[in-house]
């Protein structure tokens, strides 16, 4: 059977991951792909490979369409492991290949993958011939290391996106029409704030180059590939670029012997009693990347422990790690919990927050187990945040 055809003579020859479900940190619950795209024109031409370990299946879907032999270019839009681990293997099979990659990526492969290859530096601008179709380079610095370019072929308007636009969805279809739309954007959302939310201030000038090319298509190097809902996905982009936010809260706590969950819950309804739509997520049943999707277009943020060995319990430290890397500036955030006879958890969480760039605002606290009068006061707390928002 061969692959895939997403155009003329243009096939998906990447791997599908059904099981992985952890991306250095990310929790990819349905699982993921690397998509690499196989151009047969006068000059053959491969865009993006795969993890290292499914080179084996890389190039025999490549072989049932050409012998590898035959590839004349390699594009590396970006040097990645889980995009270009299977460089080494595809040099061994198309020796006379040239990499067409940046400068920057040069850089990079070599320390990553060793020598050998024939590199084909390229800066924005340039263009390859591959006989009736041409190949053109974006470099796109940052989005999300500093060798990632994108490369558009005219005459298809496909936009090889690399990871912009991409997510983690494994799927036995190939198409945005084809999948459940609501998961598709929700995957693309995750995607965006797990992995480009620190470099949102970039995507303005990317959208731009883009909206000089006629695109009719874009195939990023995970998941699905975009033809019928191009313009929603670049819509959506705009906006998650832009920092917009929706008025919403979450919530984000752990707890011991239930006193700060007590606290939480109060939180909650004095936040939905402001019109707050409001999310309760609690830590040692949460992924960090299921916050960051959740906390991606809210505007609000309280988190919530216990005092631990004098300082947060460790699933709301790893959280809060994991959130300073995001950077989430412009939310507003505050600390809340409870304490026995020292505190420690509260300055802790405050200095963590602020250091990811929110908006601290002054938090909430009470000694031993949250009596009657203090969940009262926590509805209270919340609710006045919430109205703040």
């Amino acid at each position: 059977m061969m692959p895939m055809e997403i155009a003329p003579k243009i096939y998906d020859v990447g791997v599908t991951d059904w099981t992985v479900r952890d991306f250095h940190g990310y929790k990819t619950e349905r699982g993921a792909s690397y998509n690499s795209y196989l151009i047969v024109d006068e000059k053959i031409c491969l865009i993006d490979t795969v993890k290292a370990c499914y080179a084996d299946e890389l190039l025999e879907k490549i072989s049932r369409v050409v012998d590898p032999a035959k590839i004349d270019y390699v594009v590396v839009n970006h040097v990645e492991p889980d995009h270009a681990g299977a460089l080494p293997a595809v040099l061994k099979a198309a020796p006379n290949a040239k990499f067409v990659i940046t400068m920057q990526g040069k850089n990079e492969a070599l320390v990553h993958y060793g020598e050998g290859f024939d590199f084909m530096v390229v800066k924005e601008g340039d263009k390859i011939s591959l006989g009736s179709r041409e190949l053109a380079f974006v470099p796109m610095p940052m989005l999300h290391w500093p060798d990632n370019m994108v490369t558009y072929c005219p005459q298809d308007g496909i936009l090889f996106s690399n990871d912009a636009f991409g997510q983690h969805y494994a799927n036995s279809k190939r198409f945005d029409d084809e999948v459940d739309e609501y998961v598709l954007f929700y995957e693309a959302k995750k995607y965006f704030a797990n992995i480009l939310w620190p470099y949102a201030r970039l995507i303005g000038g990317a959208l731009k180059k883009a909206a000089a090319l006629d695109v009719k298509m874009i195939a990023p190097a995970h998941g699905i590939i975009w033809r019928s809902m191009v313009d929603k996905i670049l819509e959506r982009y705009a906006v998650w670029g832009a920092g917009m936010q929706d008025g919403s809260l979450v919530i984000a706590y752990d707890t011991m012997w239930g006193s700060t969950e007590t606290l939480a819950r109060a939180m909650v309804e004095g936040a939905a009693a402001a019109g707050v739509h409001t999310k309760l997520l609690r830590m040692d049943r949460t992924p960090c990347s299921t916050v960051a999707v959740d906390l991606f277009e809210a505007s609000g943020l309280l988190v919530g422990s216990p005092t631990l060995n004098s300082g947060m319990m460790q699933t709301i430290g790893g959280m809060l790690v994991y959130l300073k890397g995001l950077q989430p500036k412009g939310k507003k955030a505050a600390a809340f919990g409870t304490f026995g006879w020292a505190g420690g958890a509260q300055k802790d969480m405050e200095a963590m927050l602020t250091a990811a760039g929110c908006d601290l605002q002054q938090g909430f606290t009470c000694k031993w187990r949250a009596s009657a009068d203090d969940v009262a006061a926590a509805r209270q707390f919340a609710y006045d945040f919430a109205k703040s928002l």
